[in-house]
């Protein structure tokens, strides 16, 4: 199997989990913030034709997946994730690295790629990081399915072509969310309040846009219910060297609803070649 599994490392006394696996250039994937997401939930069809170029970290952000939870509030942290990534970062090999970044994390990928001089290339995918108004899509993806309906409709928020929302895949995500009650409490309790406010924290600042020199590529779904395109519009208005694709037929989750356009973007940004020695095809893991 060409990926590694398990707490990597502790952070601020909270165990942090972290995908890795394959040799290159080295690349951090972060996730983003709705229930049930992790690496493997947002990255997982990308993973392993990753590792064919690229040394990938994929990390769970605290709160998610695999990696620990806070013992306290503030959950919702931008300061305290992005610390999080620089301790990941620190951890990773070579001069120059890559980012990619999904929703809260593509802001988070942009805010690094501002402070980080290791960071060579940045590719976000559904990006947040400019003002929006939420809208009943929004704030279904930051509340905690209660049932299976509930599930489905958040699901076909996310998902523009509803063939991807398979029997399997809601009984995958009935198996992952509503097995642990105390995830459950937890997460409502992150995006408890007014939603408005995480917005408002993930925005990347003009002195931050000023600072990025680096390439950028941007991809966002035309049909984002939640999360809309012009969010990406509006960052890219100040990174004159961002590269932007607004994919048609394409909700928020990219990587599960176009992951060879994905990878396309990758080895376009990244532009590695592929290994020696291939690595065989494997089942991921959760």
């Amino acid at each position: 199997m060409p990926f590694s599994q398990g707490i990597k490392f502790e952070f601020e006394g909270i165990p942090v989990h972290v995908i890795e696996g394959g040799t290159g250039f080295p690349l951090l994937l972060i996730h983003g913030s709705g229930p049930g997401a992790s690496t493997y939930a947002n990255w997982r069809l990308i993973l392993e034709p990753l590792t064919r170029r690229y040394h990938i970290f994929g990390m769970d952000l605290i709160g998610f997946g695999a990696s620990g939870r806070r013992a306290a509030p503030p959950y919702f942290d931008v300061d305290f994730w992005l610390r999080q990534c620089r301790a990941m970062i620190d951890r990773m090999p070579g001069e120059r690295i890559g980012v990619i970044g999904h929703s809260l994390s593509a802001a988070l990928a942009l805010k690094l790629a501002a402070s980080e001089p290791r960071i060579a290339k940045v590719l976000t995918t559904g990006s947040m990081g400019a003002p929006f108004e939420i809208n009943e899509g929004t704030i279904r993806t930051w509340s905690f399915p209660n049932d299976r309906d509930e599930l489905v409709a958040l699901a076909e928020t996310l998902i523009y072509d509803h063939k991807h929302i398979t029997e399997a895949y809601i009984e995958n995500r009935i198996a992952t969310l509503w097995k642990d009650q105390a995830y459950r409490d937890y997460f409502t309790s992150m995006f408890a309040g007014d939603q408005r406010r995480f917005v408002t924290e993930a925005l990347v600042s003009d002195d931050e846009l000023r600072r990025i020199k680096i390439p950028v590529s941007m991809l966002h779904g035309r049909n984002d219910i939640a999360f809309p395109a012009e969010v990406t519009m509006q960052i890219a208005a100040s990174l004159p060297q961002a590269d932007i694709a607004l994919l048609a037929r394409c909700s928020h989750s990219i990587a599960l609803e176009f992951p060879e356009k994905v990878l396309s973007a990758c080895h376009m940004l990244f532009g590695e070649e592929p290994a020696s020695a291939p690595m065989p095809d494997a089942a991921l893991e959760s």
